[in-house]
């Protein structure tokens, strides 16, 4: 099992800067990838970026290329999403995920068996 601990979120204006935190115990935290998820009001849940397991491999929807960046530091078990120019259109409940078989340029979120309890970001106009 795998239980994963989002952090971060909160109220930031437009063209500000946040950073996820996802603190991971359990299994082994290098022996499976993470990724992060978003999802806001009446939509459907979206694929942000993954990272492989040792870091090495990341991969970016095209909405966040350039702006978001995934990392992963497997010494401390914690997985990040550095969030920049943040727009409003990217406030959303925001999930850290995790699976061992994953590819991570796999955007189902159905794929990923472990998810945190997410943590809100919202950017203001």
């Amino acid at each position: 099992q795998v239980q994963l601990v989002e952090s971060g979120g909160g109220l930031v204006q437009a063209g500000g800067s946040l950073r996820l935190s996802c603190a991971a115990s359990g299994r082994t935290f290098s022996s499976y990838a993470m990724a992060w998820f978003r999802q806001a009001p009446g939509k459907e849940r979206e694929f942000v970026a993954a990272i492989s397991k040792n870091g090495g491999s990341t991969y970016h929807s095209d909405s966040v290329k350039g702006r978001f960046t995934i990392s992963r530091d497997n010494a401390k078990n914690t997985g990040y999403l550095q969030m920049n120019s943040l727009k409003p259109e990217d406030t959303a409940v925001y999930y850290c995920a995790a699976d061992f078989h994953v590819i991570i340029t796999t955007t189902t979120p159905s794929t990923y068996d472990y998810w945190g309890q997410g943590t809100q970001v919202t950017v203001s106009s």
